[in-house]
């Protein structure tokens, strides 16, 4: 493949494919807790980084990494002590960096507004041998947590109060939670871009739920589907000379609507199945529902 005889492509599709992976091994906690759209403020934070590692000429990469790392344990404290005025509080942080990003890049002596449009949407031909070197050291970050810890992190997602009567440590698991979300927003910024990473973290979950309701088998198919449109979106864009990060969405929402099509006929006839196994004496009026705990 001629793709594979340039170097930033050889780059960028390593990046596409560490991205595929963190984003939705991330995302499905993300999922579970109900804060699906953290994955957007950490990206607006992670502006003021960008623009901050340019005007100090410092990696932005590694600038956006720790000021994500930054505004998430900020937005965490924010929904422990926040209270009534946490909203308010969480919309000054995210214009903030927002704001931040855009003033530091317009400071800096080799800073544009076009450097930073590539790290709002992704940019192929930008992803630097420095870039890739520091992706792959916080996607193993990533990795090490979503799956060395999921037992807890899942414990904590589903069910705070039973975590926490079990013993397990719920505010530190939640603020890594948080930190492990702000080091995946600067994982994906290259290829997806800051704007839109929150959808591959978010979207891959909902699709693989279509099929599963698992949490091994919803985790495996959601990076199966992350992998694929990473790389999906990354060769389109080479040659169809697109932006990456919205066709790499694009693929990711088409995903979702493909696999829910296919999911809703399987649902039903599992549904007439289970209807047709039923005892005939027994009304359907008087069976028990399932339950997901295993209590009285």
């Amino acid at each position: 493949m001629d793709i594979l005889d340039y170097a930033f492509m050889q780059r960028a599709l390593l990046a596409a494919v560490l991205v595929g992976i963190t984003a939705p091994a991330v995302g499905i906690y993300l999922v579970q807790r109900r804060q699906a759209l953290m994955g957007d403020g950490i990206g607006h934070v992670a502006m003021t980084g960008v623009g901050l590692g340019f005007l100090l000429s410092w990696s932005p990469v590694w600038m956006a990494t720790a000021v994500s790392v930054l505004g998430a344990v900020l937005m965490e404290l924010i929904r422990w002590y926040g209270k009534t005025r946490g909203d308010i509080a969480l919309a000054m942080l995210f214009y903030g960096g927002m704001a931040g990003g855009v003033m530091f890049i317009n400071l800096a002596p080799t800073g544009s507004n076009a450097n930073l449009t590539s790290y709002l949407f992704g940019s192929l031909s930008t992803v630097s041998e420095s870039d890739v070197s520091a992706i792959c050291i916080l996607a193993a970050f990533v990795v090490l947590v979503t799956v060395g810890l999921r037992r807890q992190l899942f414990a904590v997602s589903q069910d705070e109060e039973f975590a926490r009567v079990t013993g397990l440590p719920v505010r530190a698991l939640n603020l890594l939670t948080a930190i492990t979300a702000a080091v995946t927003v600067t994982v994906a910024m290259r290829v997806v871009g800051l704007l839109l990473v929150s959808a591959l973290m978010v979207v891959p979950v909902a699709a693989a739920q279509q099929l599963s309701r698992s949490f091994a088998a919803t985790f495996a198919i959601s990076v199966a589907i992350g992998v694929s449109v990473t790389i999906g979106g990354t060769v389109t864009s080479y040659y169809q000379d697109v932006p990456p990060g919205a066709t790499i969405v694009l693929l990711t929402i088409g995903a979702f609507v493909l696999l829910t099509a296919l999911a809703t006929p399987l649902a039903r006839r599992r549904a007439r199945a289970a209807a047709a196994a039923q005892p005939a004496g027994d009304p359907a009026e008087c069976s028990i529902p399932a339950t997901r705990g295993t209590g009285d």
